[in-house]
């Protein structure tokens, strides 16, 4: 026990010499105590036996140990204190180092900076030459630009009055067809007029040439001698109408007001003649109202 008190006590103080630290008075305490124990354990028997040579020879190495331990204490203790001047030393190189790489970097920065102002002023002395010539490019295509939008309004203006002249005679031309038009319709409307009023005139003679034949065929009292006649066969119908007559009369019920068959009794014609003439009629009323549409637009 004595002898693991005395490593650990030697290997502590080792440990907190190289640290830097102070141990206190306790560890030599406990140095002192153990170094007193192993003297007391190595010496004790020959002491009681009265054998001065034995504790002589016995004391050596207790002896031995305390000084050892003491001045292994010292010994780490300087050269702590050594290695520390040592760190210090170098810390203070590696000081003076930084510090000199740094003034070395503050000198080369000044000169980049130095550098970068005359290349800045270079530059900006060629911007300034460059902005110049540009200004006298800009002028110049300002210029340019202005002569030739006098040449293209001279040449609109130009233009604009050739298509205020096309204009007026286009105008002229067309007022001058409108008239025209206008005329040719009022022609035609005339025109239309005075066949709608023969074709009612028409119509008219027709209607009482229709209401003569009927009232011709209506039935009346015969003698004996007049029934011979009578039951002769006539080589045509007696109420049927000449052909304008039958138009006209036709012509009056397009409206659909009789059918096909009434007028072919009416006309005294056959049912396909009457058909034949309606469809006329109809497509001369659809032919005349779209030329007179054509016509006003126009």
């Amino acid at each position: 026990m004595v002898d693991t008190a005395v490593v650990i006590v030697v290997r502590l103080d080792s440990t907190v010499s190289r640290l830097g630290g102070s141990t206190g008075g306790w560890p030599a305490v406990l140095r002192w105590m153990t170094g007193l124990f192993t003297l007391l354990l190595n010496i004790g028997d020959s002491a009681l036996k009265g054998d001065a040579v034995g504790v002589a020879v016995h004391a050596v190495a207790p002896l031995l140990l305390i000084v050892t331990a003491e001045a292994g204490l010292a010994y780490r203790r300087k050269i702590a204190a050594a290695l520390e001047r040592l760190e210090r030393s170098r810390q203070e190189e590696q000081e003076r180092s930084r510090q000199e790489a740094e003034a070395r970097r503050e000198r080369e920065r000044a000169d980049r900076e130095r550098e970068e102002q005359r290349r800045e002023q270079r530059e900006q002395e060629a911007r300034e030459h460059a902005a110049a010539l540009e200004r006298e490019a800009r002028e110049f295509e300002a210029q340019q630009r202005r002569e030739e939008r006098e040449h293209a309004a001279a040449l609109e203006q130009q233009r604009a009055d050739r298509e205020e002249r096309l204009r007026r005679e286009q105008q002229e031309r067309a007022d001058r067809e409108r008239r025209e038009q206008q005329a040719r319709e009022a022609a035609e409307r005339a025109a239309r007029e005075q066949q709608q009023r023969e074709a009612r005139e028409a119509r008219e003679r027709a209607a009482a040439a229709a209401a003569a034949v009927r009232e011709q065929s209506t039935p009346r009292a015969v003698n004996a001698a007049e029934r011979p006649a009578l039951t002769a066969v006539p080589a045509e119908p007696v109420n049927k109408m000449s052909e304008p007559e039958a138009r006209s009369y036709v012509e009056l019920f397009t409206d659909g007001s009789k059918t096909v068959r009434q007028l072919a009794d009416a006309t005294g014609w056959s049912v396909g003649w009457v058909s034949a003439r309606l469809r006329e009629h109809r497509a001369q009323s659809d032919a005349i109202v779209p030329a007179a549409a054509g016509g006003g637009q126009r």
